[in-house]
């Protein structure tokens, strides 16, 4: 079973006990100025409980607060969730939406040099290697992944070699060092309880010269402030941490990184308004059928308008392209 990146924390346990103890600062840059962003339920579970999202006034972190447990992270993570998670899902974005996207996502990044190796963090099924094998077909594609889907996903030949568990673990850190020409997270950071220390493994990971590619939700779309704890991005449980674009790119430089691209266009997923109406499905099963001619035709306005909102504000998530310029 893979190894979990939570520690234990010296602070009283939680009443809750999937729920650390509230912090009063801000993880990212230690600030006290919190305020509370969204309170949200678990759409799929119904889980009693709320979850809290707390946003920093000083450097717009956005991070669940309280934080999930190891327990926690555990109990909404493992694979039969991850199974409600997909059918929830492909409520919004239809396979063959996700294939076209990771072929788009493929071709964008087609100017990096020809890998020789290249490690998908937060894989899954590993959709994204099977499409970018297209674009970069002398590339050997690595997963990892928490779940058993990176290991059917090497059975089924998506991936080369299969790695179950969490990039920021001594273990699997030391076993991935300098191994990777390009390493990918596509919508995977929010998961992590430390970004920071998710970045450095992945950059481990890397050969001097190489590529890393970052893909997260924006906390500071517009979307966020209008939709509240509709908006889908939000993500609660899964989602411990949405990190602004100019904190991750300070972050990078910080770590030894050329910024070479950064791009609010491409990433936008086209699924704001019908997510937030499939959340209300989820969360009131009995008005499923009422809502459903509203969310065929948020769906039609989410594309409709996505040329003008991937252009504006309102587009939900960007992209960085950073090289490695340290050992």
């Amino acid at each position: 079973m893979p190894t979990s990146p939570f520690t234990p924390t010296p602070l009283p346990r939680s009443c809750d006990p999937f729920l650390e103890p509230r912090r009063e600062d801000c993880p990212w840059c230690g600030s006290a100025r919190l305020r509370t962003r969204v309170r949200a339920s678990d759409p799929l579970r119904h889980r009693p409980g709320r979850f809290v999202l707390d946003r920093c006034r000083d450097c717009a972190h956005v991070f669940q607060n309280p934080r999930l447990t190891a327990e926690g992270f555990a109990f909404f993570h493992r694979d039969l969730y991850e199974r409600q998670l997909e059918g929830f899902t492909d409520r919004v974005l239809s396979a063959r939406a996700v294939r076209r996207r990771h072929r788009a996502t493929a071709r964008r990044l087609s100017a990096l040099a020809e890998a020789e190796s290249w490690l998908d963090v937060g894989t899954g099924h590993a959709r994204f290697p099977e499409a970018a094998k297209e674009v970069f077909p002398y590339t050997s594609f690595d997963g990892l992944d928490p779940t058993a889907r990176v290991q059917q996903a090497q059975l089924e030949e998506r991936v080369e070699e299969a790695h179950r568990g969490y990039l920021a673990t001594p273990g699997m850190t030391a076993r991935l060092r300098g191994r990777y020409d390009v390493v990918s997270m596509f919508r995977h950071l929010e998961h992590t309880p430390d970004p920071r220390a998710e970045l450095r493994a992945a950059l481990t990971a890397l050969r001097p010269g190489g590529h890393l590619v970052v893909e997260v939700a924006d906390p500071r779309c517009a979307f966020a402030a209008l939709l509240g704890r509709l908006w889908l991005p939000y993500g609660q449980p899964r989602h411990l941490h949405l990190v602004p674009l100019v904190n991750l790119r300070a972050e990078l430089e910080s770590l030894g990184c050329t910024v070479l691209v950064t791009d609010r266009t491409d990433p936008h997923l086209p699924y704001d308004l019908s997510g937030a109406l499939a959340l209300v499905s989820a969360r009131h099963p009995l008005l499923s059928a009422a809502v459903a001619p509203a969310r065929v035709l948020a769906s039609v306005l989410d594309h409709v308008a996505a040329p003008l909102f991937r252009r504006t504000w309102f587009s939900n998530a960007y992209r960085i392209v950073a090289r490695k310029d340290r050992g």
